[in-house]
């Protein structure tokens, strides 16, 4: 249903409001009722849920330059934190009933492109450092100008490789998809399973998974993706109990000693905010942050602008009520979450779950944000999911992000071939910025070839000029003696 048609819909003479809270957050103005609020509230953490898993899992499952590794139980405290906190505020400086949390895709970015190219606290100080810019960019209001300088169609292509990219990292960390030794002497690199076959029990797990999460996706069921992480683990713990196995990787799934713990804030606030610059140098971390400011700034507009029109809240003009404000938190949020090392917090596509269940204001989000506080005390049973049990999820997520493929108009050769490339260059480079930086020279390069210069904007000259070095670096450090 559109959002003109959900405005006509609703009551031409709003009830009054019920008391100050109902006024503040314009509930009954809103078609809305606290009861709505609080279902869509429920409704959101469940479908979101899954990030207090896999964030640590594909965080945790890397390591830095220096060969260190995030603490698992840490990582749960510190996403569950950084959520609490952010979708609350969002509910009450943006009124919107929009989550935030750990992105997915930009989690990706820094485990497996940041990290080991630096410490985790420079990782993470380039996140707080995205945060900041992308807040100036509010603030100055030259979020215009970024929007305006990318093809939709491209930022399109960039949501869709990460899609395939996060399907990929969900394959390996199952142990579906593996490396070919090179001692094989082939030339194949990957292979089905470790021996060219899919054997033993966790691997059933993760099959399992990806059919049970499949089957309720096609069902529309909410909460699919909690749903089949939280059966595959309670099926994962089952099968640790009766058979004899070998090794589940990096977390054995067996019930814990005790269900509710003190949170371990350890990772609170051990980030560097320039340390990048010296490890990494400054043409490689500049590209990092534009990578991340992309990813993150393109991502929370067509997050906010798809669930602001699905729960009816666009004006005449379809504009997003507090737009600035609302810009504004999801920017703090990427510093909350770089700060906290949980990577960047941003706004979640979920939270149309929720406007599903009746949402309309920023009081669903006091009901999320309230339940991932509570989530801040259960971490022993957040930290016994196996990767055969939580691939599923990124395999699904992968698929749900592929979905913009068909708003690209493959018959238009200058947006089609640079699509193509940023699509296909992600996951077989296992980069995202190389995907990014492939898509972007070769969009330049056509338009140029096609008379089209001028219709480049200036912004995409310049981080096409970046990327050319970038991926030049080597001849360039050789040629200048560095």
């Amino acid at each position: 249903m559109s959002g003109a048609q959900k405005v006509t819909d609703r009551p031409s003479a709003a009830p009054p409001p019920a008391n100050s809270v109902d006024r503040f957050f314009k509930i009954s103005a809103r078609g809305s009722t606290f009861a709505r609020e609080i279902r869509g509230g429920f409704a959101t953490f469940f479908t979101m849920a899954y990030i207090l898993v896999l964030n640590p899992i594909i965080l945790g499952s890397a390591e830095d330059k220096f060969g260190q590794r995030l603490d698992s139980v840490q990582l749960v405290t510190a996403t569950a934190l950084v959520a609490a906190v952010m979708t609350i505020i969002m509910g009450i400086g943006g009124n919107l009933p929009l989550a935030l949390a750990a992105g997915l895709g930009l989690n990706a970015v820094v485990a497996f492109q940041i990290a080991p190219l630096m410490s985790w606290a420079d990782a993470m100080g380039l996140i707080v450092l995205e945060g900041l810019l992308i807040c100036v960019l509010v603030v100055t209001g030259l979020r215009e100008a970024v929007m305006h300088a990318i093809p939709q169609p491209m930022k399109q292509a960039i949501s869709v490789g990460i899609g395939l990219f996060i399907a990929f990292i969900g394959f390996v960390d199952a142990g579906f998809v593996t490396r070919i030794p090179d001692a094989a002497n082939t030339t194949v690199p990957v292979q089905l399973g470790a021996t060219g076959a899919l054997t033993g029990w966790p691997m059933l797990v993760f099959c399992l998974g990806v059919l049970l999460t499949i089957g309720l996706l096609a069902r529309k069921v909410k909460g699919a993706i909690l749903i089949s992480i939280v059966a595959m683990t309670l099926l994962a713990i089952v099968i640790n109990w009766a058979a004899d196995i070998k090794s589940w990787g990096l977390t054995t799934p067996s019930w814990p000693d005790k269900v509710v713990d003190t949170p371990d804030f350890g990772l609170i606030g051990d980030f560097s905010l320039f340390g990048a610059f010296g490890e990494a140098g400054a043409i490689t971390v500049v590209l990092l942050v534009f990578t991340l400011i992309l990813s993150d700034f393109f991502d929370t507009m067509g997050t906010v602008v798809g669930v602001s029109a699905e729960a009816g809240l666009l004006d005449e003009d379809g504009k997003v009520p507090n737009l600035g404000r609302v810009l504004l938190i999801d920017g703090a949020a990427a510093v909350a979450g770089g700060a906290a090392s949980a990577s960047s917090s941003t706004s979640y596509i979920e939270s149309a779950a929720g406007v599903g269940e009746g949402a309309r204001t920023g009081f669903a989000n006091l009901v999320t944000g309230g339940l991932f506080a509570l989530a801040l005390f259960m971490t022993p049973l957040l930290t016994i999911v196996p990767l055969q049990a939580a691939a599923p999820a990124l395999v699904a997520v992968g698929f749900l992000m592929m979905t913009q493929v068909k708003y690209i108009d493959w018959d238009k050769y200058e947006i089609a071939i640079p699509a193509f490339l940023t699509i296909a260059v992600m996951p077989f480079t296992y980069s995202i910025t190389n995907g990014i930086g492939a898509g972007f020279v070769a969009y330049v390069l056509i338009k140029s070839v096609l008379g089209k210069a001028r219709e480049v904007h200036w912004l995409l000259w310049g981080a096409s000029a970046l990327f050319l070095v970038y991926f030049a670096i080597d001849p360039i450090e050789q040629l200048l003696g560095v």
